[in-house]
């Protein structure tokens, strides 16, 4: 139950994202979940391999290396669904930060209600 209401979260974090960043489309709600499934696969599947494949340059740039991981990740995501859809590397590297900023604080109230 608890990854489903992440996924749901996720996918209105994508929503809202989506309204107030310009480069970001998303066609509809049901696309916006499957954004947050697809990017739930990559990060879990992908994310580990490139995370140790660039490991020696993530030292030296002190992990902020992880954040282009993390842009590539959302625009290998865009080339997977037609319904979602980032204008570029840039924007895809803001639509990371961002959505990582917006799953923290939405999962942080999603543990207090548990509480």
């Amino acid at each position: 139950m608890n990854l489903i209401i992440r996924i749901l979260l996720t996918a209105v974090a994508v929503v809202l994202l989506s309204k107030f960043l310009p480069g970001v489309d998303v066609s509809s709600f049901m696309e916006a979940i499957y954004v947050a499934i697809v990017l739930g696969l990559l990060n879990a599947l992908l994310k580990p391999i490139l995370v140790i494949l660039t490991f020696p340059i993530t030292i030296v740039t002190l992990g902020l290396f992880l954040l282009v991981i993390n842009a590539c990740i959302i625009l290998l995501a865009d080339k997977f669904l037609d319904g979602f859809a980032v204008s570029g590397f840039w924007v895809a590297l803001l639509f990371s930060l961002l959505l990582s900023f917006l799953q923290s604080i939405l999962f942080s109230i999603l543990k207090e209600d548990k509480k």
